[in-house]
């Protein structure tokens, strides 16, 4: 199974990050979204990919020439897909709107093409047969900040071809992600898994009342040594994909307190466009957030 030309479906901040990282290491990549809105977007997150590699991750212009020529940008999912070894999915944390996207994409991809998505917490099985293809389906999750957050989960379900989730293994790997095998489906992978838990203690610290964000994360920050708290992260994750998270396990599990977080996020968050680091402001405002200054831990 060659894989060299890929698709990534979703452009929004972690598919822009993908599609980077694939581009800088030989793989030609198509870009898709549905909005013309969303692709300039990721153009821009492009252009700072290419300055922080320059600056900090040892890159020629030679480099980043070469890895821009590698990149092309369509709201057709037609055209996207023409030509695609493997497809990187990376559309809204929402189970209907992914079997939605996979019936249609199902529709113009070739009958060889690999289809991963990068859901965070839904099981690969619960959108499968959406894919027109469950053996050649799998999940291949990456965290925020790629390049140095460099895992690549690996996750199939039941139905998946083991040579299909051995290609993508090792695909991961070709494009510098450290491969992460999971052998056995589980919401969350392991990075959220072990990552959930202490988001959703710090959302209830907050939603409760019991303190404020600056000092969770202080706390958290200084109590066990890491460069960032748990509200760092959120913004840095995204708020929204918090948002979702919550909101569908609270509807799941029918668990108030996941519904109480996402009722939180949305209101003070998500409905202010609030976002987080990609719109320059969440529980931190950016650049320059206060968890950053020297004198923050004082």
């Amino acid at each position: 199974m060659t894989i060299k030309d890929i698709t990534i479906a979703g452009a929004g901040t972690l598919g822009s990050q993908i599609a980077w990282q694939a581009a800088f290491h030989g793989f030609n990549v198509s870009v898709y979204d549905a909005f013309e809105a969303g692709l300039e977007a990721c153009k821009d997150f492009h252009a700072q990919y290419a300055e922080l590699f320059i600056s900090s991750r040892g890159a020629s212009q030679d480099d980043i020439d070469k890895t821009m020529a590698r990149l092309s940008y369509t709201t057709s999912l037609a055209d996207a897909v023409k030509g695609a070894d493997l497809i990187s999915e990376s559309v809204p944390e929402d189970l209907e709107i992914k079997k939605r996207f996979y019936l249609d994409l199902a529709k113009v991809a070739a009958e060889r093409t690999i289809f991963a998505t990068n859901t965070s917490t839904l099981l690969p099985s619960s959108f499968a047969e959406e894919t027109g293809r469950p053996a050649k389906f799998l999940a291949l999750h990456f965290a925020n900040g790629i390049w140095d957050r460099n895992i690549g989960e690996v996750m199939g379900h039941a139905g998946t071809d083991p040579e299909v989730f051995k290609r993508v293994v090792e695909f991961s790997s070709d494009i510098g992600m450290v491969p992460i095998p999971i052998h056995k489906e589980q919401n969350g992978y392991i990075v959220n898994t072990l990552l959930v838990p202490l988001l959703s203690a710090a959302g209830d610290l907050l939603v409760n009342g019991v303190s404020d964000h600056e000092s969770i994360d202080k706390t958290w920050m200084i109590g066990v040594g890491v460069p960032m708290g748990p509200f760092a992260l959120l913004d840095l994750i995204g708020i929204e994909t918090a948002y979702n998270v919550h909101k569908h396990r609270g509807e799941v599990l029918n668990d108030p307190a996941d519904l109480a977080r996402a009722d939180y996020y949305k209101k003070h968050f998500v409905d202010k466009n609030k976002l987080g680091m990609k719109t320059g402001e969440g529980f931190y405002k950016y650049p320059n957030p206060a968890w950053e200054s020297p004198d923050f831990l004082k």
